[in-house]
């Protein structure tokens, strides 16, 4: 079979090859998976490049999300790879334990960008940050894959969305999203404009994939007893919390790690799922796919994730 594969960590453009390798093996607990799509994530990129929690033994294919068809069964699943056979490849594998079913309401190339998103804006709005019908929500990068979902759920919920993005082509895209306010912030000041658009009270709820500046100005425009969610440093930049600025104006800075609860409590995953299924049947939530390339052009989409040029999801179809 097809797969791209990583013999040396670096850029996704110069270390990502094409290669033809055997169809993996399951091991124990495990399914074979042939691939109908695979989103790209942020996380493939940082594998790539070497620079991601998980460091899977070179060669190792990427592609962490995927809508696949199990080997045998035929039945439509989505969920996360079992790495090193990741999801950029004809086949993959993933843990049998992991796998959900596909909601029926979206296509391979949606369903493939459905789990990882909104899994964690379902997590960090909800579990995390408790958010309210009413509130504001500051979402940042929220033309992006992470974004883009954050967006959704916080107008299902009934929140007053706010999204900032980098450019005017991003801005389009997260006003056709359903955001309230979008701030380009390229060419203005966010922490102003969060301001002046709540009347200087601030954002109750800001969901914070980027780090770097986004964190820092979002402590200067949230709201007394808001919640900061930190999502991901997509700038490079992991910020230091000044807690003696937290402990002024009272507000909580919340960590999220979604996949911790794959172990501590993977019931809330299922949970979620059923929960994130139904918005998605009743058209409240549908992923963003900006692009869907074949399985040659992966090696190009992961590139343009790392270097910020993508919104929403890029869908490989092998």
């Amino acid at each position: 079979m097809k797969a791209w594969r990583v013999h040396e960590n670096g850029e996704p453009r110069e270390q990502l090859r094409l290669d033809e390798v055997p169809t993996p093996e399951p091991g124990a607990g495990q399914v074979l998976v042939r691939v109908r799509a695979a989103a790209v994530n942020f996380p493939d990129a940082l594998l790539t490049r070497g620079q991601y929690q998980i460091t899977p033994p070179l060669p190792f294919t990427p592609g962490v999300e995927l809508c696949g068809e199990v080997a045998g069964t035929g039945e439509r699943v989505i969920g996360t790879a079992a790495l090193p056979h990741g999801a950029f490849a004809e086949y993959a594998l993933m843990d049998a334990a992991r796998l959900f079913p596909a909601p029926e309401s979206l296509d391979d190339a949606a369903a493939a960008s459905f789990h990882i998103a909104y899994q964690t804006g379902w997590f960090g709005l909800h579990r995390r940050a408790d958010l309210r019908a009413g509130e504001t929500l500051l979402v940042h990068a929220a033309a992006g894959g992470v974004g883009s979902a954050a967006v959704q759920l916080g107008k299902a919920a009934g929140a007053t969305v706010i999204g900032v993005v980098g450019g005017p082509e991003k801005a389009a895209v997260a006003r056709e999203l359903g955001a309230d306010l979008v701030i380009d912030r390229t060419s203005e000041d966010f922490v102003a404009a969060v301001k002046e658009a709540t009347g200087g009270r601030g954002a109750d709820v800001v969901y914070d994939p980027v780090g770097g500046a986004a964190y820092q100005g979002s402590t200067k425009c949230v709201a007394f007893e808001g919640r900061i969610v930190v999502v991901g440093f997509a700038s490079g930049t992991i910020p230091a919390p000044g807690l003696n600025h937290a402990l002024v104006k009272n507000y909580s800075v919340l960590g999220l790690h979604w996949g911790l609860y794959d172990r501590y409590d993977p019931q809330a995953i299922r949970d979620a799922h059923a929960e994130l299924s139904a918005l998605a049947a009743k058209g409240a939530v549908a992923p963003l796919v900006s692009a869907r390339v074949p399985l040659e052009g992966a090696a190009e989409a992961v590139q343009r994730v790392a270097d910020g040029e993508s919104t929403g999801r890029i869908v490989v179809l092998p």
